[in-house]
């Protein structure tokens, strides 16, 4: 058996913490059979590295999935620094985005923000709203989502971040004319989506919700895992099975915590 381990961003908002949870939940559900778990590469607990050691220790092969939108450092750094230290145990998972059900999910989001028939003739443009890296594959990875967001709702959009490089989400608001509606591309609630709903509002914009713990991001996930598997084992698929009933115990309790986490 291979475990999924997901690895978030982590944030010091509870908000952000539950949605995450909740996510790690549906695609515990979804994939009865894969021990999942969740590490964090910043801010939260317990930390990336600290619970793969245990993983690896515990498991005879694991795939790093980053519930991340974006590549970027943490993709890069941490999630293929584990994969690097260990390459015979574990493997590293692309980030979530570009995808096109990112642009699905995005979609639903800012249909649900114009209220109240949450019809989007009603808006000329759209703004991406990301939170920024300072790594070029992340704001390209944004772009492509933009550009499969604008093919979805039939009307251009731009990105505008809220830090790293690339133009800041005021200054693409302050510039872009018509009736503008901004979608909020971040996972989870916290402080870049409050961030972004102060920058929004103040250019007389509405912000779309984060794109929350959808059932869609869970079977994408799902798909970066299968990915990873296919690509690092596909040539030797086998895999030893444990007996020890300690190790067998310690896998159920590790499970159960992410299920009936926050």
């Amino acid at each position: 058996m291979t475990d999924l381990v997901a690895a978030a961003h982590g944030t010091a908002d509870p908000r952000g913490i539950r949605a995450v949870h909740s996510l790690v939940r549906i695609i515990a559900r979804l994939r009865p059979e894969v021990p999942v778990s969740l590490g964090f590469v910043d801010v939260d607990t317990p930390a990336l590295p600290s619970l793969m050691t245990r993983v690896v220790a515990d498991s005879n092969r694991a795939v790093v999935v980053p519930l991340l939108l974006s590549s970027g450092y943490h993709v890069a750094v941490d999630v293929l620094g584990e994969a690097t230290r260990r390459p015979d145990q574990v493997a590293a998972a692309e980030a979530l985005g570009p995808d096109p059900v990112l642009a699905e999910i995005l979609a639903d989001r800012l249909a649900a923000s114009l209220r109240p028939d949450g019809d989007v003739r009603g808006v000329d443009r759209v703004v991406l709203a990301a939170a920024g890296s300072s790594d070029r594959r992340a704001l390209l990875d944004c772009s492509a989502v933009a550009a499969s967001l604008a093919a979805l709702v039939n009307r251009p959009v731009e990105v505008g971040y809220v830090s790293g490089a690339g133009e800041r989400l005021g200054a693409v608001l302050e510039r872009t004319p018509g009736r503008v509606a901004v979608a909020t591309y971040l996972l989870a609630p916290g402080f870049f989506a409050d961030r972004i709903a102060t920058v929004a509002a103040r250019a007389g914009a509405t912000a779309s919700a984060p794109l929350g713990p959808d059932p869609r991001l869970a079977t994408l996930a799902l798909r970066r895992f299968d990915e990873a598997v296919a690509r690092r084992w596909a040539a030797d698929p086998s895999e030893p099975a444990c007996a020890c009933p300690g190790t067998r115990r310690a896998r159920e309790l590790a499970r159960s915590k992410i299920v009936g986490g926050h």
